[in-house]
Protein backbone atom coordinates (compact mmCIF):
# COMPACT_ATOMS: atom_id res chain seq x y z
CA UNK A 1 0.00 0.00 0.00
CA UNK A 2 1.57 3.59 -0.86
CA UNK A 3 1.84 5.75 2.18
CA UNK A 4 -0.34 9.00 2.25
CA UNK A 5 1.20 12.08 2.83
CA UNK A 6 0.92 14.38 6.46
CA UNK A 7 -0.55 17.91 5.39
CA UNK A 8 -0.56 21.16 6.74
CA UNK A 9 -3.36 23.83 5.61
CA UNK A 10 -1.90 27.38 5.91
CA UNK A 11 -4.11 30.50 5.39
CA UNK A 12 -2.82 33.86 5.69
CA UNK A 13 -5.01 36.73 7.38
CA UNK A 14 -5.62 40.07 7.63
CA UNK A 15 -8.80 41.47 9.27
CA UNK A 16 -10.88 38.48 8.18
CA UNK A 17 -13.77 38.84 10.88
CA UNK A 18 -16.21 38.44 7.89
CA UNK A 19 -15.36 34.69 6.35
CA UNK A 20 -12.31 33.22 8.73
CA UNK A 21 -14.74 31.24 10.29
CA UNK A 22 -16.75 29.51 7.90
CA UNK A 23 -13.18 29.10 5.76
CA UNK A 24 -12.11 27.06 9.36
CA UNK A 25 -15.52 25.41 9.34
CA UNK A 26 -14.69 23.70 6.04
CA UNK A 27 -11.03 22.70 7.48
CA UNK A 28 -12.27 20.73 10.50
CA UNK A 29 -14.99 18.93 8.51
CA UNK A 30 -13.28 17.47 6.32
CA UNK A 31 -13.73 13.84 6.06
CA UNK A 32 -9.84 13.30 6.52
CA UNK A 33 -8.68 15.85 8.16
CA UNK A 34 -5.47 17.31 7.91
CA UNK A 35 -2.49 17.02 10.65
CA UNK A 36 -2.30 20.98 11.01
CA UNK A 37 -4.14 24.30 10.22
CA UNK A 38 -1.69 26.89 10.51
CA UNK A 39 -3.63 30.18 10.30
CA UNK A 40 -1.00 33.32 10.04
CA UNK A 41 -2.19 36.17 11.45
CA UNK A 42 -0.74 39.49 10.12
CA UNK A 43 -1.39 42.22 12.11
CA UNK A 44 -5.70 41.62 12.19
CA UNK A 45 -6.93 44.65 13.79
CA UNK A 46 -10.77 43.44 13.68
CA UNK A 47 -11.64 40.33 15.53
CA UNK A 48 -9.69 37.71 13.35
CA UNK A 49 -7.53 36.26 16.04
CA UNK A 50 -10.51 36.31 18.36
CA UNK A 51 -12.44 33.92 16.26
CA UNK A 52 -9.87 32.10 15.41
CA UNK A 53 -9.46 30.95 18.95
CA UNK A 54 -12.83 30.22 19.14
CA UNK A 55 -12.61 27.43 16.70
CA UNK A 56 -9.63 25.98 18.58
CA UNK A 57 -11.55 25.62 21.89
CA UNK A 58 -14.99 23.72 19.70
CA UNK A 59 -12.21 21.77 17.33
CA UNK A 60 -9.18 20.91 19.20
CA UNK A 61 -9.27 17.28 17.52
CA UNK A 62 -8.08 19.76 14.02
CA UNK A 63 -4.74 20.70 15.44
CA UNK A 64 -5.58 24.98 14.68
CA UNK A 65 -2.47 27.27 15.67
CA UNK A 66 -2.54 30.50 15.27
CA UNK A 67 0.22 32.38 14.64
CA UNK A 68 1.88 35.91 13.87
CA UNK A 69 3.92 37.51 11.21
CA UNK A 70 4.53 41.07 12.13
CA UNK A 71 5.78 42.06 8.62
CA UNK A 72 3.05 43.29 6.49
CA UNK A 73 2.05 41.36 3.02
CA UNK A 74 0.63 38.17 1.96
CA UNK A 75 3.96 36.83 1.03
CA UNK A 76 5.72 36.87 4.05
CA UNK A 77 2.47 35.58 5.76
CA UNK A 78 2.85 33.16 3.55
CA UNK A 79 6.72 32.47 4.26
CA UNK A 80 6.41 32.38 7.93
CA UNK A 81 3.33 29.93 7.87
CA UNK A 82 5.45 27.75 4.92
CA UNK A 83 8.52 28.05 7.43
CA UNK A 84 6.89 26.36 10.77
CA UNK A 85 4.75 23.67 8.61
CA UNK A 86 5.59 20.40 10.02
CA UNK A 87 3.67 18.16 7.44
CA UNK A 88 5.04 16.73 3.99
CA UNK A 89 2.46 19.12 1.94
CA UNK A 90 1.47 22.44 2.69
CA UNK A 91 -1.57 23.17 1.51
CA UNK A 92 -2.45 27.16 0.61
CA UNK A 93 -5.29 29.09 0.64
CA UNK A 94 -7.24 32.25 1.25
CA UNK A 95 -9.37 33.21 4.28
CA UNK A 96 -12.55 33.11 2.28
CA UNK A 97 -11.56 29.73 0.70
CA UNK A 98 -14.74 27.22 1.42
CA UNK A 99 -13.04 23.68 1.05
CA UNK A 100 -15.12 20.92 -0.59
CA UNK A 101 -14.98 17.73 2.10
CA UNK A 102 -12.94 15.58 0.09
CA UNK A 103 -9.92 18.45 -0.53
CA UNK A 104 -7.79 17.05 1.74
CA UNK A 105 -8.23 13.45 0.85
CA UNK A 106 -7.43 14.66 -2.65
CA UNK A 107 -4.32 16.27 -1.93
CA UNK A 108 -2.97 13.22 0.09
CA UNK A 109 -3.55 11.00 -3.09
CA UNK A 110 -2.37 13.25 -5.47
CA UNK A 111 0.94 13.80 -3.57
CA UNK A 112 1.05 10.17 -3.08
CA UNK A 113 3.03 10.15 -6.46
CA UNK A 114 6.50 12.07 -5.80
CA UNK A 115 6.70 13.03 -9.40
CA UNK A 116 4.16 15.40 -8.12
CA UNK A 117 6.40 18.93 -6.61
CA UNK A 118 3.06 20.81 -6.74
CA UNK A 119 -0.46 21.01 -7.08
CA UNK A 120 -4.20 22.68 -8.59
CA UNK A 121 -7.47 22.14 -8.56
CA UNK A 122 -10.87 23.51 -10.02
CA UNK A 123 -12.80 26.27 -7.78
CA UNK A 124 -16.23 26.66 -7.32
CA UNK A 125 -17.51 30.45 -6.51
CA UNK A 126 -19.66 30.16 -3.22
CA UNK A 127 -21.36 33.57 -3.42
CA UNK A 128 -22.96 33.10 -7.15
CA UNK A 129 -26.05 31.64 -8.78
CA UNK A 130 -25.78 28.12 -10.52
CA UNK A 131 -22.17 27.27 -7.99
CA UNK A 132 -22.17 23.54 -10.18
CA UNK A 133 -22.65 25.57 -13.55
CA UNK A 134 -19.69 27.71 -12.67
CA UNK A 135 -17.37 24.90 -11.13
CA UNK A 136 -17.95 22.43 -14.77
CA UNK A 137 -17.35 25.39 -16.31
CA UNK A 138 -13.78 26.44 -14.49
CA UNK A 139 -12.64 22.84 -14.43
CA UNK A 140 -12.86 22.93 -18.66
CA UNK A 141 -11.13 26.23 -18.22
CA UNK A 142 -8.57 25.34 -15.90
CA UNK A 143 -7.99 22.08 -17.84
CA UNK A 144 -7.88 23.54 -21.01
CA UNK A 145 -5.00 26.08 -19.77
CA UNK A 146 -2.91 23.18 -17.75
CA UNK A 147 -2.72 21.53 -20.89
CA UNK A 148 -2.15 24.35 -22.83
CA UNK A 149 0.94 25.59 -21.39
CA UNK A 150 4.47 25.11 -22.94
CA UNK A 151 7.12 27.59 -21.20
CA UNK A 152 4.96 28.03 -18.12
CA UNK A 153 2.46 26.13 -15.56
CA UNK A 154 0.25 27.03 -13.11
CA UNK A 155 -1.10 27.33 -9.61
CA UNK A 156 -4.08 29.20 -7.89
CA UNK A 157 -3.08 30.50 -4.40
CA UNK A 158 -6.68 30.03 -3.04
CA UNK A 159 -6.88 26.29 -3.79
CA UNK A 160 -3.26 25.12 -4.35
CA UNK A 161 -0.96 23.01 -2.46
CA UNK A 162 3.25 22.42 -2.53
CA UNK A 163 5.43 19.59 -1.55
CA UNK A 164 7.74 20.70 1.56
CA UNK A 165 10.49 19.70 -0.15
CA UNK A 166 9.76 21.34 -3.30
CA UNK A 167 9.13 24.89 -1.45
CA UNK A 168 12.92 24.41 0.14
CA UNK A 169 13.99 24.16 -3.52
CA UNK A 170 12.06 27.23 -5.27
CA UNK A 171 11.77 29.82 -2.06
CA UNK A 172 15.26 31.60 -3.20
CA UNK A 173 13.67 31.79 -6.79
CA UNK A 174 10.47 33.72 -6.06
CA UNK A 175 9.87 37.05 -5.56
CA UNK A 176 9.62 39.19 -2.25
CA UNK A 177 7.52 41.53 -4.41
CA UNK A 178 8.03 44.66 -1.69
CA UNK A 179 5.82 46.69 -4.07
CA UNK A 180 2.84 44.32 -4.11
CA UNK A 181 2.94 44.14 -8.09
CA UNK A 182 3.13 40.15 -8.98
CA UNK A 183 0.80 37.33 -8.55
CA UNK A 184 2.45 34.97 -5.57
CA UNK A 185 0.97 32.01 -7.12
CA UNK A 186 1.91 32.15 -10.02
CA UNK A 187 5.64 33.38 -9.25
CA UNK A 188 5.71 29.95 -7.11
CA UNK A 189 4.20 27.81 -10.23
CA UNK A 190 6.95 29.45 -13.05
CA UNK A 191 9.79 29.32 -10.12
CA UNK A 192 8.97 25.51 -9.86
CA UNK A 193 9.10 25.13 -13.80
CA UNK A 194 12.11 27.07 -13.97
CA UNK A 195 13.99 23.98 -11.41
CA UNK A 196 12.03 21.58 -13.67
CA UNK A 197 9.47 20.33 -10.78
CA UNK A 198 6.22 18.67 -11.46
CA UNK A 199 2.99 21.08 -11.01
CA UNK A 200 -0.26 18.87 -11.69
CA UNK A 201 -3.79 19.48 -12.01
CA UNK A 202 -6.50 17.67 -10.05
CA UNK A 203 -9.93 18.08 -10.76
CA UNK A 204 -10.90 16.29 -7.59
CA UNK A 205 -9.18 19.02 -5.25
CA UNK A 206 -12.21 20.96 -5.43
CA UNK A 207 -12.06 24.59 -3.24
CA UNK A 208 -14.56 27.23 -3.14
CA UNK A 209 -13.87 30.62 -3.42
CA UNK A 210 -15.72 34.01 -3.05
CA UNK A 211 -16.06 36.48 -6.45
CA UNK A 212 -15.94 39.34 -4.42
CA UNK A 213 -12.67 40.65 -6.65
CA UNK A 214 -15.20 41.27 -9.01
CA UNK A 215 -16.64 43.94 -7.38
CA UNK A 216 -13.63 46.03 -7.69
CA UNK A 217 -13.97 49.48 -9.72
CA UNK A 218 -12.94 48.36 -13.21
CA UNK A 219 -9.71 50.03 -12.74
CA UNK A 220 -8.72 48.44 -9.90
CA UNK A 221 -9.81 45.37 -11.15
CA UNK A 222 -7.98 45.98 -14.88
CA UNK A 223 -4.29 46.31 -12.28
CA UNK A 224 -5.10 43.02 -10.32
CA UNK A 225 -5.21 41.08 -13.53
CA UNK A 226 -2.24 42.61 -15.08
CA UNK A 227 -0.48 41.22 -12.58
CA UNK A 228 -0.13 38.23 -14.86
CA UNK A 229 1.37 39.81 -16.89
CA UNK A 230 3.83 41.40 -14.86
CA UNK A 231 4.40 38.04 -13.47
CA UNK A 232 4.95 36.39 -16.85
CA UNK A 233 7.37 39.57 -17.48
CA UNK A 234 9.27 38.79 -14.25
CA UNK A 235 10.28 35.10 -15.33
CA UNK A 236 10.56 35.93 -19.40
CA UNK A 237 7.94 33.78 -19.94
CA UNK A 238 6.81 35.22 -23.54
CA UNK A 239 3.75 32.66 -24.61
CA UNK A 240 0.63 33.99 -25.92
CA UNK A 241 -0.98 31.23 -24.15
CA UNK A 242 0.36 32.36 -21.27
CA UNK A 243 -1.71 35.10 -21.44
CA UNK A 244 -5.17 33.54 -21.84
CA UNK A 245 -6.01 33.87 -18.09
CA UNK A 246 -5.85 38.09 -18.74
CA UNK A 247 -8.39 37.85 -21.30
CA UNK A 248 -10.77 36.05 -19.39
CA UNK A 249 -11.01 37.56 -16.56
CA UNK A 250 -11.24 40.88 -18.73
CA UNK A 251 -13.73 39.33 -20.80
CA UNK A 252 -16.34 37.91 -17.82
CA UNK A 253 -16.03 41.00 -15.74
CA UNK A 254 -18.72 43.41 -16.55
CA UNK A 255 -21.05 40.81 -17.25
CA UNK A 256 -20.64 39.27 -13.54
CA UNK A 257 -19.88 42.31 -11.79
CA UNK A 258 -23.30 43.93 -13.12
CA UNK A 259 -24.99 40.34 -12.02
CA UNK A 260 -23.47 40.61 -8.75
CA UNK A 261 -25.67 44.16 -8.06
CA UNK A 262 -28.76 42.05 -8.06
CA UNK A 263 -27.05 39.01 -5.80
CA UNK A 264 -26.63 38.78 -2.59
CA UNK A 265 -23.63 36.31 -1.86
CA UNK A 266 -24.25 36.00 1.50
CA UNK A 267 -27.75 34.78 1.37
CA UNK A 268 -27.21 32.97 -1.93
CA UNK A 269 -30.29 35.26 -2.57
CA UNK A 270 -30.90 37.50 -5.49
CA UNK A 271 -31.68 41.63 -4.50
CA UNK A 272 -32.42 44.72 -5.13
CA UNK A 273 -30.66 45.77 -2.21
CA UNK A 274 -27.15 46.55 -3.86
CA UNK A 275 -28.71 48.63 -6.62
CA UNK A 276 -30.22 50.62 -4.13
CA UNK A 277 -27.06 51.15 -2.22
CA UNK A 278 -24.92 52.30 -5.39
CA UNK A 279 -28.20 54.32 -6.36
CA UNK A 280 -28.31 56.10 -2.71
CA UNK A 281 -24.15 56.88 -2.91
CA UNK A 282 -24.45 58.40 -6.26
CA UNK A 283 -27.22 60.87 -5.43
CA UNK A 284 -25.35 61.86 -2.65
CA UNK A 285 -22.19 62.76 -4.43
CA UNK A 286 -24.40 64.85 -7.06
Amino acid sequence: MVKLPTVSIVIPVYNEEKVIEKCLESCVTQHDLAEEIIVVNNNSTDTTATLVRKMQRAHPEAHIRLVSEKEQGIIPARDYGFRVAKSEVMGRIDADSILEPEWVSSVRHTFANKKVAAASGPVVYHDMPLPKVGLAFDKRIRRALYNSAKDHTFLFGSNMAIRKGAWDEVKGLVHRDEDDELHEDIDIALSLYRKGLYVAYDPDMVGGMSARRLEDKPRDFYNYVMRFERTFQAHEVSSASARIPIFIYLMIYFPIRTLRKFYDGDTNKFTLAKLRDDIREIAEKI
